[in-house]
């Protein structure tokens, strides 16, 4: 791809590098903000600096927040005992978006994957499992994605707190509603089985 210009160039080489974002759209949102009044690309500048300087990590769930302590760790109204474990924040914000379930979080900030040099000290194992020793967890759900490198990290969780006599869980798996069982894999057909529940709850629920 030939520039015209080497600031151009250099801004959609540096748009080129954000997640599933190639050279192509790159180039088009660039144009784009060129197209825009400079008071736009001024908050969004403003913004993206914000958001490196000025955001915390915090200090309980590891959550991404405006606080020390986020929203969600503060708010009394949160079953405090009731824990559920996830990658990242988007599995927060997925959760949170049901409106089913006033839980604590906790992030672990990735997977265990030693393919990618990821092991559980890379994880934020060791606060979850001080929780736990300081008797603030009374049941723990694993919300990790249902991958060779969410179970191993489930378990991996779970042979650790053992030693607590913690109540522990894991988010059902099984067919999404809407879908046809011919389209399901093996391994999610055989959770919905293994997950059945009575037929009168079936009907309770939908």
């Amino acid at each position: 791809m030939e520039f015209s210009s080497k600031l151009l160039e250099r801004a959609v080489d540096e748009m080129s590098q954000l997640p599933g974002i190639g050279k192509r759209t790159a180039l088009r949102l660039v144009l784009h903000l060129l197209r825009q009044p400079d008071r736009q690309t001024k908050r969004l500048t403003t913004a993206l600096q914000s958001l490196r300087e000025d955001i915390k990590f915090c200090s309980n769930c590891h959550n991404v927040s405006d606080l020390p302590l986020c929203e969600i760790c503060s708010n009394p109204k949160r079953d405090q005992g009731l824990v559920c474990v996830v990658e990242d924040i988007r599995d927060v914000m997925a959760i949170e978006n049901t409106g089913q379930y006033p839980v604590h979080y906790h992030v672990l900030c990735g997977n265990n994957s030693p393919m990618e040099g990821i092991g559980p000290r890379d994880l934020t194992i060791d606060s979850l499992l001080q929780k736990a020793q300081q008797g603030k967890i009374q049941e723990l759900i694993f919300a990790l994605s249902s991958t060779m490198e969410g179970d191993t990290t489930n378990f991996y969780i779970y042979k650790q707190l053992q030693p607590f006599n913690l109540k522990m869980s894991t988010i059902a798996r099984g067919i999404a509603v809407g879908d046809e069982l011919e389209y399901a894999d093996e391994v999610t057909l055989g959770r919905s089985i293994i997950n059945r529940i009575p037929f009168e709850g079936s009907l309770s629920a939908s």
